[in-house]
């Protein structure tokens, strides 16, 4: 069975995303990294065929950063999504702007967002699977 988190055949293109990241996901890595939100995250993490701005394996959560080019792309975020979900996987997105203009507030929603996320043993008895897939945060 082929690894479906961090596949080896896709480790060359997050390694270049990672390099080439936006200034959008500079600001919230920077908030993320050294386990700040007491968890650990990763960045630029493929799962599947897609490919995830940041990943917390503890509590199933990713993070997902928007630019105007997300409203042409509804129907892959919407598929995307779904993929992330049959995993046990839950979605959160932003907008770049929000986290140029509000970023205490994107990490006050993230926060909320890592209580609430069930442990992935919980998942495994099939807890907290009914769950949103994902949610835009409006903050501005």
């Amino acid at each position: 069975m082929p690894r479906i988190i961090n596949n080896f055949q896709r480790k060359n293109i997050r390694k270049e995303l990672r390099k080439n990241q936006t200034p959008q996901e500079t600001i919230l890595w920077s908030k993320l990294r050294n386990k700040q939100t007491e968890y650990k995250w990763k960045r630029q993490v493929s799962v599947g065929p897609y490919i995830a701005d940041f990943y917390c394996w503890e509590k199933l959560l990713i993070i997902e950063l928007d630019g105007s080019q997300h409203l042409d792309n509804r129907e892959y975020d919407k598929e995307r999504e779904e993929y992330f979900l049959n995993l046990g996987i839950k979605t959160v997105r932003f907008w770049n702007n929000e986290v140029n203009t509000n970023i205490e507030e994107v990490m006050k929603y993230i926060m909320k967002e890592l209580e609430k996320q069930p442990h992935p043993s919980l998942l495994l008895k099939g807890e907290g699977a009914n769950s949103p897939s994902s949610f835009r945060r409006g903050l501005g």
